[in-house]
């Protein structure tokens, strides 16, 4: 599986780039967000549900940037 996607990223080195760029600025920031130091938690099972937590509120705040607050609850309320 690894020969099969290094001869892919070969073929195609700008791919990588793209996925870099497209992944890498809701880490940042959601880092930035959490102030760029450290969970507030300790073991693997919280520190995974503070990141859920993260990216949920991540993806609400897009959510509502792209089609309005008025938009985003009558959907939720039908």
């Amino acid at each position: 599986m690894l020969d099969d996607m290094r001869a892919r990223l070969e073929q195609a080195p700008e791919s990588m780039k793209i996925r870099r760029q497209t992944v890498e600025h809701p880490f940042a920031t959601i880092k930035a967000w959490m102030g760029a130091t450290h969970f507030l938690t300790r073991t693997l099972g919280r520190v995974s549900t503070e990141m859920s937590l993260h990216i949920l509120a991540y993806n609400m705040k897009r959510v509502i940037n792209i089609v309005g607050i008025n938009r985003l609850l009558s959907t939720i309320a039908t």
